[in-house]
């Protein structure tokens, strides 16, 4: 009878994971093209609905522009959105294509035999998913706001990088969800870009949450990328918080962050123990 696996102590799943991060690191280090398109393709992103505005409202753009969303600095409300989106979109798809790699390789049943789970070095993906995303998309705004003339700074800065690195947490809870779906279905191209299009829609990038169907709107809302978005617009720009409040907009971005990641490994556990009991190892 094989003797079970000694469980590792909490320093080394620490070490794991941060191997984990300084390996994708040094991967995407080797590729600097692809970090400049991720830093460009926001900017494209957001400029296309810009100079439509710019086309079709002349003169009266930023006045039509603040009489639906509160502000009528349109490039600063775009570029935020384009760029928390991009946050967004890394998370899933980093997660989504680790999970599908480690399958079609054949490396996630001998990651299963060893002291260091799956999440672990998930998690290790995460952190350096967040760096990444948080860089592309930082440098993206500041690129952004250069190109187009606008002040980067302006409003409570500090206070939106808070809405962002908080919302950060649920935002990777949610990730990990996904990366459950991707476990079950054994498939991530076709999931990452259904999730791409409805993320987009459901955190109004280029347009306020308030102006979608109730129904959607309440989906919207339980969205945690929503709250991340409108908390930095607001605090840069004013447009205004869901509760009024800057404070209670991030009590429930708070809420998202205790729930979230609770949730979401108890589902990613459930799925991963079935998946190596009968439901699907050697079939990647």
């Amino acid at each position: 009878m094989t003797a079970p696996l000694a469980r590792p102590a909490f320093r080394h799943i620490v070490w794991a994971a941060l191997a984990e991060t300084r390996l994708r690191l040094l991967n995407i280090s080797r590729y600097p093209g692809q970090m400049l398109m991720e830093i460009i393709i926001p900017i494209i992103f957001a400029a296309m609905p810009m100079l439509l505005g710019r086309a079709t409202g002349g003169a009266n753009a930023a006045a039509n522009f603040q009489a639906n969303t509160g502000t009528a600095n349109y490039v600063a409300y775009l570029l935020i959105g384009a760029n928390v989106f991009t946050i967004v979109s890394t998370a899933f798809w980093t997660i989504a294509y680790w999970l599908r790699f480690e399958q079609e390789t054949g490396t996630l049943e001998a990651i299963y035999l060893t002291p260091t789970s799956s999440l672990t070095l998930a998690s290790g993906v995460a952190l350096y998913s967040a760096m990444r995303g948080l860089a592309s998309s930082t440098l993206a705004y500041l690129l952004g706001c250069l190109i187009f003339r606008v002040n980067p700074f302006q409003g409570d800065v500090l206070l939106a990088l808070a809405f962002i690195f908080v919302g950060l947490i649920p935002l990777y809870g949610m990730a990990f969800l996904f990366g459950a779906l991707v476990l079950k279905v054994k498939e991530s191209n076709a999931l990452v870009g259904l999730m791409q299009w409805l993320v987009s829609f459901l955190m109004g990038i280029f347009f306020p949450v308030a102006v979608l169907p109730p129904l959607v709107r309440v989906v919207a809302l339980a969205f945690p990328p929503t709250w991340m978005v409108n908390g930095a617009r607001s605090a840069l720009l004013g447009v205004g918080y869901f509760f009024g409040t800057w404070y209670r907009d991030m009590a429930v971005l708070w809420a998202f962050l205790l729930f979230a990641p609770l949730f979401s490994f108890w589902v990613f556990q459930r799925v991963e123990t079935g998946i190596r009991r009968n439901e699907g190892v050697g079939e990647f």
